[in-house]
Parts: structure tokens; C-alpha cells; sequence
């Protein structure tokens, strides 16, 4: 049965628990965000080329989106709270090392760990957010405002990553995540514990599907065909464990929902566009105009403010008019934004145009979160999580891989306003309204 729902007032403990994940949330983006900005001040400190500083980059996201699959079956076996608690505490040890790295390998290798930790916390932390709102139209809320989170830490991260790069040091971006993850620990220790599911691990299904997502990103960053060719043969290793395994790490079935393989395909096709776009900017900022990372942080200002409030305006068009509405509209506004930076070529002109993009990108990502979360159990919810944010976070790895291959501003617009047309189209087969529980 599908209806339009209207929310009620959600009870104090699930307020706490939604605390908890936005803060969660919030401190992953922030880190994100403000290193792409601060790659070029890496790069002067240790040298490299501009893979090396690619991988600065997809250490993190390729570590986040291998492991997430695997950490969503791990926050329902031993409990969204504990798993959350966990990631979150080798997050903030992992950020004081990056803080400390010595050479660029030592801070890749950081950045693997980093990576690591948010593959636990990001599924778990949206797994609290299902447990704690059963009802459908107080969840559509609440993974709403659990976006916000990640908003606001979006839209600080460039300016925040700029400010600390340019006047203490790149280093510093790390640093400010520990007392961020301490006061996150401290807030989790106040919320109830989760509920464990008996699931055993599919160890097998990890290695596959871990071996696919490595070889993928290293053979389009390095141009290695056997890597491309190992990640084809571990994609289908990985497709036949899953079919035959008792308890598989992602079960199949769950791709039988189309709303739920529609969700992944837009998610992959919206965070490639966003994360590729951003690090092709970084680079031009720096290049082509000359910019220091203070500058080239406030030029992102205009995309990344407005994220936070589209997020709450996606809820409100979702609540009247169902997912699909804010999903289409999001991807047309963030694609004919795209379609007129191919023009631009001052900073303040990007910046002014950058900023329907962010906002496309904000009605988008509510709204398809709270389809898939509300198309299975709440006993599911972590695994569910974890392959909705494996298949963004590969889109966004695999988006900084091509994009600094191929080169250049305009050819990564290109390829990203037809990604975007064809995620539209296929946005057409969601559900109209959200189902009820």
C-alpha cells in the first residue's frame, strides 16, 4: 500500500539517536571536502603527480566503497551503536596520523585507514536513523535532516579546508577532526543500544567484490587493461558467491526491487557528477586561474551553502507530491546548471553557477535515500545502507579516476551532463509515492 504520510513528533531518545548520525555524517563530509581543496598545498609540500594526489583522494572514497558492503552486514551482526562507536573512534585516531604523516605514502596509507572507519560509520549511522524512526514519514524526515549533517559539513569543508590549508596548514584539516569525533563518542554514549542480528560473515563475498573495486580504480587512474581485467573477473566472482552462498554479504533479491536498482543507479550517477566535478575545479582553481586554496574554498561557497536547505526542501516536495518529484527535478536543475559552466571561465562566474548544481544535488539525495531505507526491515537497514553508499562512494571514486585521466574542465562536464540525462530517464521508473511500513 502507498500513501502520502504526514509526520509526527518523534520521541526524545530518537531525537538523541539522529544527533548522533548527523554529527556522524558530518564529520566525514567535512574531511572530504576540505582535502580536495588542499590537495595542491600537498602536492608543493611532498611533489607528485597528479595521480599520486588522485590517490590522496580515492585512498579514502575506493577504502570507503569496498568496505561498506561488508560494514552494513557488520552494523546489523553486532549492532548500528557499536559498530557507529567503533568507526568513529578509528576515524578520529586515523585523522590525528594523516595530521602526522611524514611523506605522501605515509598519508595515503592514513587516508586507507581513514577510509575505513567511515565505511562502518556511514551505513551504521544511517541504520540508528531507520531503528530509531519506524514510521515512514518521520524517517523521510529524519534521513532529511541526517543530510543536513552532511550538508553543512559539505559546505563548510572547501572554505574550512582553504582558511586552515592557507593559513596553519594542510595539516590542520585533520587535526580538527578529533575533537569533532570526541564530542560524537560522547553524544553516542548517551543513546540506547541497538539490537544484534546472527548473520554470519561472507568473507569470500568482501574479498571479491574488494578485489573488483581496487583493481577498477587503479586500472583507470594508472591505464593498467590487467587491472580492468581482474576487476571484470572479481565482479563476476562476486555476483556468483553472492547467488550461492547461505548467507550472502548482499543478497541478490534485494536488487529485485526496481525501486531499489533505479536508487542505486541514480546514487552511482549524482555522486560521480558532484565528486568528479569538484576535484576537476580544484585543479582548475589552482592551474588554469592561479588561485591560493583560501580562494578556490569561498568559489565553492555558493554550491555547497544550499545543499543544507534543498535537503529540507527534497522532504517537503517528497511529503506532498512523493520521491520522485524532488529526484527528477534535482537531477534537470543539476544538469542544465552543468551544461552552462562549459561557458564560464572566471571564478566568480563558476561560483555563481555552481550554485544550482549544489542545490540540484541537495533535492536529490534526501528523497532517494528514504526510498531505498523504506523498501526493506529495519533488521536490514545497515546492509541496505551499505550498498546504497558503496555504489555512490565507487561512483565518486571511479569519477575522480576518469575525470583527472581524461583531463581538462569541459570534457568532465560533458561526460557528467550525460550521465545526468540518462539517470533522469531512468528516475521516471520510481515509485510515486512512499510505501508504507
Amino acid at each position: 500500500m502507498t500513501t502520502l504520510l504526514t509526520a509526527r513528533p518523534a520521541p526524545a531518545s530518537s531525537k538523541l539517536v539522529l544527533a548522533t548520525a548527523f554529527l556522524g555524517i558530518f564529520l566525514l563530509n567535512l574531511d572530504s571536502m576540505a582535502m580536495n581543496v588542499a590537495l595542491p598545498a600537498v602536492g608543493r609540500e611532498f611533489g607528485g603527480s597528479t595521480s599520486a594526489l588522485q590517490w590522496i583522494v580515492d585512498a579514502y572514497t575506493l577504502m570507503l566503497a569496498a568496505l561498506l558492503l561488508s560494514a552494513g552486514a557488520l552494523s546489523d551482526r553486532f549492532g548500528a551503536s557499536r559498530a557507529f562507536g567503533a568507526g568513529a573512534a578509528v576515524f578520529t585516531f586515523a585523522s590525528a596520523v594523516c595530521g602526522l604523516a611524514p611523506g605522501l605514502g605515509e598519508l595515503i596509507g592514513a587516508r586507507l585507514l581513514q577510509g575505513g572507519a567511515a565505511a562502518i560509520m556511514l551505513p551504521s549511522s544511517l541504520a540508528l536513523v531507520r531503528q530509531a524512526f519506524p514510521d515512514a514519514a518521520q524517517r523521510a524526515r529524519a534521513i532529511a535532516l541526517w543530510t543536513v549533517g552532511g550538508a553543512l559539513a559539505i559546505a563548510a569543508g572547501p572554505v574550512a579546508g582553504g582558511v586552515l590549508a592557507g593559513t596553519l596548514g594542510w595539516r590542520a584539516i585533520f587535526f580538527v577532526n578529533v575533537p569533532v569525533g570526541i564530542v560524537t563518542l560522547v553524544v553516542l554514549a548517551r543513546t540506547p543500544s541497538s539490537p544484534r542480528v546472527a548473520r554470519p560473515l561472507d568473507l569470500l563475498g568482501q574479498v571479491t567484490a574488494m578485489v573488483a573495486l581496487v583493481a577498477l580504480t587503479f586500472g583507470v587512474i594508472e591505464g593498467e587493461p590487467a587491472a580492468l581485467g581482474l576487476a571484470a573477473v572479481a565482479a563476476v566472482a562476486f555476483v556468483v558467491v553472492e547467488s550461492r552462498v547461505a548467507a550472502p554479504m548482499v543478497p541478490l533479491s534485494l536488487f529485485r526491487s526496481r525501486a531499489v536498482s533505479v536508487s542505486m543507479v541514480i546514487g552511482f550517477v549524482v555522486n560521480a557528477a558532484f565528486y568528479g566535478l569538484v576535484f576537476v575545479l580544484s585543479l582548475f582553481f589552482h592551474d588554469r586561474l592561479g588561485l591560493s586554496p583560501m580562494a578556490a574554498g569561498l568559489l565553492f561557497l555558493p554550491m555547497t551553502a544550499v545543499i543544507a536547505v534543498a535537503n529540507l526542501v527534497s522532504a517537503r516536495l517528497a511529503a506532498r507530491y512523493g520521491p520522485r518529484v524532488p529526484i527528477v527535478l534535482g537531477q534537470v536543475v543539476c544538469g542544465l546548471a552543468m551544461v552552462s559552466l562549459l561557458w564560464a571561465e572566471s571564478g566568480p562566474v563558476i561560483a555563481v553557477l555552481l550554485a544550482p548544481v549544489g542545490f540540484g544535488l541537495g533535492l536529490v539525495v534526501p528523497s532517494l535515500t528514504a526510498v531505498v531505507m523504506g523498501e526493506v526491515a529495519a533488521d536490514r537497514a545497515g546492509m541496505t545502507a551499505g550498498v546504497l553508499n558503496s555504489v555512490r562512494q565507487t561512483g565518486g571514486a571511479l569519477a575522480v579516476a576518469v575525470f583527472g585521466a581524461v583531463g581538462g574542465l569541459r570534457v568532465a562536464l560533458v561526460v557528467a551532463v550525460v550521465m545526468l540525462v540518462v539517470a533522469t530517464a531512468v528516475s521516471l521508473l520510481l515509485p510515486r509515492r512512499f510505501t508504507a511500513d
